[in-house]
This record gives structure tokens, sequence and C-alpha cells, in this order.
């Protein structure tokens, strides 16, 4: 049991720990005792029994569908909040993913319903220790830097339109229906913590899917 837990530490440090941390200046050997510490105080979260304070989960505020020039974009709003165990291991340099799902069908009388589109935008939320600024990055490319949580949540709760299906995708006129749902994205956690996140209240953070109709135009 003590090389298994040596193992993991040693694996979660190596993933956590930035490459720049040899650099020289003020301030970098705390910050390094700061990054070491880290993965062990989230080995022993792990090993502890869970606490009070689950999330609530996401609420979907929003779920509007706009007809643009290009095609449709989903205008959503999203409710939620960061549990204590998410916002301790992001400070510690751990990043976490959120995806939202979005799924037109056509029912069909005569056989199964139509399968029009799924598509998935993932968000990643990310903290760097030596520069102390929050970065959001939408599907790996667009990057915007904030200096502090609240306003990097807030583009992630209220994200741009999302372009969900181009110009023709959609049969003009047909009414689909349409699954919506958003939430912290189990698939992206690291290895030593993903046995605790799947089976923890204090990292499931997911809404129920929102099902609704839309007439394309």
């Amino acid at each position: 049991m003590r090389n298994r837990f040596a193992c993991l530490v040693a694996d979660l440090g190596a993933s956590l720990l930035p490459t720049d941390l040899l650099s020289t200046g003020p301030h970098v050997t705390s910050r390094f005792f700061r990054l070491l510490i880290g993965p062990l105080l989230l080995m022993m979260a792990c090993l502890l029994p869970q606490t009070a304070g689950a999330a609530d989960g996401v609420e979907i505020r929003r779920w509007q569908i706009e007809a643009s020039d290009d095609g449709y974009r989903l205008n959503g709003r999203y409710g939620f909040e960061l549990t204590h165990d998410m916002e301790d291991t992001l400070q510690y340099g751990v990043t976490l993913y959120f995806t939202t799902e979005i799924e037109f069908t056509r029912p069909r009388w005569y056989w199964f319903d139509e399968k029009a589109i799924v598509k998935r935008q993932t968000i990643s939320l990310s903290y760097n220790v030596l520069t102390r600024q929050y970065h959001v990055t939408v599907d790996g490319n667009v990057r915007q830097t904030f200096s502090s949580l609240d306003d990097a949540l807030f583009l992630i709760r209220s994200p741009n339109r999302w372009l969900v299906a181009q110009r023709g995708q959609l049969e003009v006129g047909k009414t689909y229906n349409v699954k919506l749902s958003m939430g912290l994205d189990p698939n992206y956690v690291s290895k030593p913590l993903k046995v605790t996140a799947l089976n923890s209240n204090e990292w499931r953070l997911a809404s129920d899917k929102k099902i609704f109709q839309y007439k394309a135009e």
C-alpha cells in the first residue's frame, strides 16, 4: 500500500509541476514547496471520507437556438458553483473541463428518430500558480486569461454563441427535438483522481438533460 501511494503521488506530481520551475527569482522556493505539497494533499483527500458540501449540479437557465447567416447558434446560459474540492484542486494546477452536448433529432413514424446532429463543446479552466492567472480555453483553440476565478467562471456560465449546425444541416420548416446537457467532464480527470471523481458527490457537477423543440428557420 505504501509503495502504491508513493507511485500515485509521484505520477500526480510529475503531471502538475511546471517546466519553468527551474527559473530563478523571488518566491521561487515558496512556490516550489506549494506545488510539491499540493499533490500530497490531493492524494490524502482521496483517502479520507467525503464531507458535506456537494455540488448542487448545473442549472440550464437559457436554451435558445438562433438562426444566422452561417448556420444555427446556441445561446446558452448555465448556473453552477465549484465545490471546495474543485477549487482546491484547481489551485494546485489541475485543469477542469466542462463539456456541453447538444443533439438534434427528428421523429419518423416509420422508423427510429432521425439523429440529425450531435455536437460537443469542451471548455477548460486552469490556474497558473506562477502568474496567478486563470485561463479559459474553448475546444483547445480560443484562450482567454483572467485575474479572478469569478471572471473566468462567468465566461463558462455565459459562453459566446456556439455554432451547432451549418446552413443546410437542418431542413427549414421542419421541427426537431433538441437535447442539451452541460457539466464537468469526468473523462478528462487525471488518473490518480478519477476514482474519487467518479464516486464522490463533490465531483458530480452536471445538468439534467434539457429537452425542447426547435423549428428550423
